[in-house]
């Protein structure tokens, strides 16, 4: 698979239902709008749509900062149980879904996907979410101006 970095778009579907908190090391940070259970996604600003396509660098730039977001979720949020996942049956772009679960949410324990229980943010809330990430993921994090859509 050639990848053709100059033809990346955020899906659509990314877009509406997420805000796009910042980027590192080539990967879209964005938070679900789902205040029910701490919900990240990372996309990597590629056009390839499967892990085992990508080139070493992203790869690896993938592996690490979903490990460094895992720790984030878990340590700033009291959860039970992380679910990482790279699925990608609906939304074909490739990106990784990291989700902080505990026996109490709205879903448990079943999947979070495709469920209509929705609890939007606030915006303090997002700003406070997007300043703590900035502080856990340190150097090489630039924020974006918070926002839901497909302006970039």
């Amino acid at each position: 698979m050639r990848d053709n970095p100059a033809e990346f778009f955020l899906d659509p579907r990314l877009a509406a239902d997420c805000y796009q908190l910042g980027t590192i090391e080539g990967l879209l940070v964005l938070l679900m709008d789902n205040a029910l259970v701490p919900w990240f996604i990372l996309v990597p600003q590629t056009t390839i749509t499967e892990l085992c396509d990508l080139p070493t660098p992203v790869y690896d730039s993938l592996n690490r900062l979903t490990n460094r977001l895992s720790q984030h979720v878990r340590e700033s949020w009291s959860v039970e149980k992380l679910n990482v996942a790279a699925i990608g049956n609906m939304v074909r772009q490739l990106h990784v879904h990291v989700v902080g679960r505990h026996e109490r949410d709205y879903c448990w324990p079943g999947v979070v996907w495709g469920r209509t229980e929705k609890q939007a943010y606030r915006p303090e809330q997002v700003e406070q979410i997007q300043n703590a990430l900035s502080i856990s993921l340190g150097v090489g994090f630039t924020c974006l101006p918070l926002r839901r859509g497909l302006s970039q």
